[in-house]
């Protein structure tokens, strides 16, 4: 039986781990002699009640004896390690583990036309370029899983543990355009049925099923997107459906060539979704359909009001983040600076325009000169237009030294839980290449606002832990 040692971080005190001489830096094996996968699998056999945990503790030796295991192909050598077992009965043992998963992540089987990993520039950190598919970051994340390499033994688990609710890529219900659009490795599906997205979403029937559509225009648009909104409104385990525009990079050798929408394009799109969420108001009390701001944005249409969004369950997902943004109102603003400052809020082109109306008010303080600039992706390239995608890079592209008293950029651009960009460039070396100070903005625009007049400092981002942190993590052991 393979074993997938999961390294403890941290031990509460006064915990039956820590009575036990369980210490951070130990390694749990097994529980009640299983193999342990991931913290799901670690919860679930602690929920039948009595559960014997077995922790193995390196041994630090001037002259170690050497252990191999193979782990995804890689020999790693692992030290000769001492282990003991202790029991709980009804308790949190209270472990904290430095991962989640504690077997890898499972991988993409397809190859997609618009996936965002194949067009990524190089020289950018490992994790980046991790293709991840993984139903487990699925639950605990919301991260979408396109279903296409589960197992049998994944859909049991699934069911068994009532692992809902997931987050599924659908993109089309038509298995031949899907084929055509996903283009999955026969040689990285386990099941061939898993291709099957019909299928896969009447197996999980008991599972809630948050899905997506990422739209390619002349692909499955227009008439091929009412027939997969008419399948997925019958189902009742899909709650909702995101419908997004295909991101774009400038680095796309050897793949297929996509267009982006038109404005004309994108009205159809809100078109066709608004006849589907009148439909399903009326039948579900839910409108169901959710398109992405960037549809509303480009169609040249006013951002819809917050009931519209039904609480945001797709925010990450670009869906209803400039309604969001917008919905903390400004605070009250003085009639003027006592120092007079320029400040520059750098943005993508997206939302430049949007961001540019809301601190209209702002102007009227005297002393304080905004301007909201639009940054061009030098990183990704000019069809990249979300704030989130900008890097030190374009910044400093964008940004003349000393040309303002303060530069203000999206929280979104920062790694979770950092000052870092995605090209690693940090807040710090940005200010001083630019010689001015470097701030991350708000995520709302009274939290904006605070942080423009030094009333307050950036929340940073809206999302918590996410998938892309546990990527993070894997990228950097």
């Amino acid at each position: 039986m393979e074993v997938y040692p999961a390294r403890i971080k941290e031990v509460a005190p006064g915990s039956p781990a820590q009575r036990a001489g369980v210490k951070p830096g130990d390694q749990l094996l097994r529980v009640n002699d299983q193999s342990v996968t991931d913290i799901l699998a670690y919860r679930y056999l602690l929920e039948q009640g009595v559960a014997t945990l077995e922790v193995a503790r390196t041994h630090h030796l001037d002259q170690p004896t050497f252990t191999f295991q193979q782990d995804h192909h890689t020999l790693k050598p692992v030290e000769a390690a001492e282990t003991f077992t202790f029991e709980v009965e009804w308790e949190d043992p209270g472990l904290e583990f430095e991962e989640v998963l504690f077997d890898g992540i499972k991988k993409c089987a397809n190859k997609c036309d618009f996936c965002y990993v194949h067009q990524m520039p190089k020289g950018f950190r490992k994790s980046l370029y991790i293709m991840d598919d993984d139903y487990r970051l699925s639950f605990l994340y919301g991260s979408f899983v396109t279903l296409t390499n589960l197992t049998e033994d994944d859909i049991q688990r699934i069911l068994n543990e009532n692992l809902s609710p997931l987050y599924v890529s659908v993109h089309t219900t038509n298995q031949e355009l899907r084929q055509d659009m996903m283009k999955w490795w026969k040689l990285k599906v386990k099941d061939q049925q898993a291709t099957d997205i019909r299928h896969m979403i009447e197996r999980l029937e008991s599972i809630d099923l948050y899905t997506q559509i990422v739209m390619l225009p002349g692909r499955n648009d227009g008439d091929e997107f009412d027939k997969t909104m008419e399948y997925l409104t019958s189902r009742p385990n899909v709650l909702s459906v995101a419908c997004v525009p295909v991101g774009l990079t400038d680095h796309r050798t050897n793949l297929a060539q996509v267009p982006t929408f038109s404005p004309e394009q994108a009205k159809d799109v809100i078109r066709r979704a608004n006849v589907w969420r009148k439909r399903m108001l009326e039948e579900r009390g839910t409108r169901f359909i959710f398109p992405s701001d960037e549809f509303y944005i480009l169609a040249g249409l006013p951002i819809p009001p917050e009931e519209d969004y039904e609480g945001f369950p797709m925010l990450e997902n670009g869906v209803g983040m400039v309604r969001d943004f917008l919905n903390e109102p400004l605070p009250e603003l003085p009639e003027a600076l006592e120092i007079p400052q320029k400040v520059i809020l750098g943005t993508g082109k997206l939302f430049a325009g949007s961001l540019d109306l809301a601190v209209e008010p702002l102007r009227k303080i005297k002393g304080l000169d905004i301007e909201v600039r639009a940054v061009t992706n030098r990183t990704f390239g000019e069809n990249t237009t979300v704030a989130g995608l900008l890097t030190g890079r374009c910044f400093r592209h964008a940004v003349q030294p000393s040309e303002a008293d303060l530069l203000i950029v999206p929280p979104t651009t920062l790694r979770y839980g950092t000052e870092l960009m995605l090209d690693n460039m940090s807040l710090t070396e940005l200010s001083q290449d630019l010689r001015m100070p470097v701030l991350p903005g708000g995520a709302t625009l009274g939290e904006l606002a605070r942080v423009i007049l030094k009333q307050g400092s950036s929340s940073g981002l809206q999302f918590g832990y996410s998938a892309h942190a546990v990527k993070e993590q894997r990228g950097q052991a």
